[in-house]
């Protein structure tokens, strides 16, 4: 491969759009070792930071979503959105990019639609069972979409849809083999059984509160806690720590370690999230956040409970129906079996390096 090749890479606004990007931009950057990549986000988002740590220049575009309410952000929005259309156009003359890949957000729109404009093949990668609005809108000039949920043919054209899942981090393929570091690592009871309690990077507020409302009974029937409560609760609940049995940690560092060690899991759904936990296969509580742009995460959790493969409780429902459907959970060996069983059917595991093939069928490199 004698040609240098050239990717633009945009998404941001959340890790769920920045982290499916720098997977797909480090599985290229090994198939292209001589290759450029240049991302595109929101000039005042958190990909600013995160692109350039993993090694990454970022260029960042004044772009924002719309409010829902009227406010001085939507009356610049026309402003926002031409002044990105401009400058995504003069990045893609000076970069001269073979193609561009796109995983959400609005900086990824203003950048793959100018690029579609300009006849570079474009990329989609959706990692949410119901898609965001700017990937909608783009899909109809995109040359593939890559999806994580089956069933997408009805927002996005059928003939370049692909079922790739999302990039999910490689040290989770294989967590059944590390469930004894995961239990040293953590300083686990290894004759307990263990619930692990994902907030997102942030935490989650309602998560939390029910946590604390429900460790001792949850402590009562035998059961250990890792609670991944967020760096902006952590003050709130560290002192728990000092309760047997009980870890609390503003965020984990070994992911593969700690769902390795977990024998049930409480979590968000968000897509990444979602992702994860069919590779690793536990019994799963999703507690979907409703504060999310078109409830995105009840209906990743919906795309599993409706199969049977993990169980769902809105937040309105905790203080109903938690202490039962827990109990339920961890009395019954047979529904913990199942659903195992039927979420691991669902994960899918070579996403990154499916997309990637994807990618250099578009330029070319691949039949």
């Amino acid at each position: 491969m004698d040609k240098k090749h050239r990717f633009i890479i945009s998404g941001g606004g959340t890790g769920g759009h920045i982290y499916p990007a720098i997977s797909i931009a480090n599985e290229l950057k090994e198939r292209f070792p001589n290759g450029e990549f240049l991302f595109v986000g929101a000039q005042d988002k958190m990909e600013m930071q995160k692109v350039p740590q993993a090694g990454y220049e970022i260029k960042g575009l004044w772009i924002s979503g719309i409010q829902r309410k009227l406010t001085l952000q939507n009356l610049a929005f026309p402003f926002k959105l031409l002044s990105s259309l401009w400058k995504s156009y003069r990045i893609i003359k000076r970069f001269k990019p073979d193609a561009v890949i796109g995983t959400g957000g609005f900086a990824s729109g203003a950048v793959l639609k100018v690029a579609s404009m300009l006849g570079i093949p474009t990329l989609i990668q959706e990692q949410n069972s119901y898609p965001g609005i700017t990937n909608k809108l783009l899909a109809k000039q995109a040359k593939s979409i890559c999806v994580a949920y089956e069933g997408m043919e009805k927002f996005f054209p059928k003939e370049n849809l692909h079922l790739t899942g999302n990039p999910v981090r490689q040290d989770l393929l294989n967590v059944d083999d590390k469930r004894l570091q995961g239990i040293t690592y953590f300083e686990l009871n290894a004759d307990k059984r263990t619930l692990l309690i994902l907030g997102g990077s942030l935490g989650a507020r309602r998560i939390n509160e029910l946590i604390e409302k429900e460790l001792d009974v949850i402590l009562q029937l035998g059961i250990q806690v890792v609670w991944q409560c967020g760096k902006l609760y952590y003050e709130k609940y560290k002192h728990l720590n000092e309760v047997e049995n009980v870890h609390v940690l503003a965020f984990i560092d070994r992911m593969d370690f700690v769902y390795a060690a977990a024998d049930f899991i409480i979590s968000r759904s968000g897509a990444s999230s979602i992702s994860e936990l069919c590779i690793v296969g536990k019994p799963t509580i999703l507690i979907p956040s409703p504060n999310v742009t078109e409830d995105h995460q009840t209906k990743n959790a919906l795309a599993l409970a409706d199969k049977k493969a993990a169980i769902l409780l809105k937040e309105s429902e905790l203080d109903d129906k938690f202490r039962v459907t827990f109990a339920d959970l961890i009395s019954n060996d047979t529904l913990q079996e199942d659903l195992s069983k039927r979420i691991h059917k669902k994960a899918l595991p070579n996403a990154t390096n499916q997309i990637v093939d994807e990618i250099e069928r578009l330029i070319g490199v691949r039949q």
